[in-house]
């Protein structure tokens, strides 16, 4: 069955919830005293993000599987919660997810994301996609944040 990556759209915000929720299970496993984020927001929170981020959902059979969200703020685009259905992962999901976000801001100089230190294929996939660390955030004894960078040449 083929997968489309396509704009979310309001209507799609409580399937990205559920997604997310799911999603982010694994993550919240690799840090247990530490408040994940996207496994505490809100749908009124996703709502708002509408406002400011590219969403992208990529759909099978009519369900969401997969999302990343994408902001322009002068010339960084900053990427957010890249997530794939747990059944779907390790398929190139995730990368085909990124490559189109990628794709959708080409005025763009510099793309930026971060991850936890210890999701270890999250940052196994950021560096296969040509990202490189830049800025280690310690967070709380658990917890440090990773981000990573990705600059563009605008020379072509």
């Amino acid at each position: 069955m083929e997968i489309l990556i396509k704009s979310a759209s309001l209507e799609d915000a409580s399937g990205l919830l559920d997604l997310q929720r799911l999603a982010y299970q694994s993550e919240a496993e690799l840090y247990p005293d530490s408040a994940i984020e996207p496994l505490s927001q809100s749908l009124e929170e996703i709502v708002k993000e509408f406002e400011s981020n590219l969403i992208l959902i990529a759909i099978r059979n009519g369900e969401i599987i997969g999302s990343v969200r994408g902001r322009l703020e002068k010339d960084t685009c900053y990427i957010g919660k890249l997530m794939v259905h747990p059944q779907f992962q390790n398929q190139g999901l995730g990368t085909r997810l990124m490559q189109e976000i990628e794709s959708r801001f080409p005025q763009t100089t510099r793309f930026e994301l971060f991850t936890g230190n210890l999701s270890l294929k999250n940052l196994y996939l950021y560096q296969k996609l040509g990202y490189q660390a830049y800025q280690e955030k310690k967070i709380n004894p658990q917890l440090s944040l990773i981000f990573l960078e990705k600059k563009i040449d605008p020379t072509p």
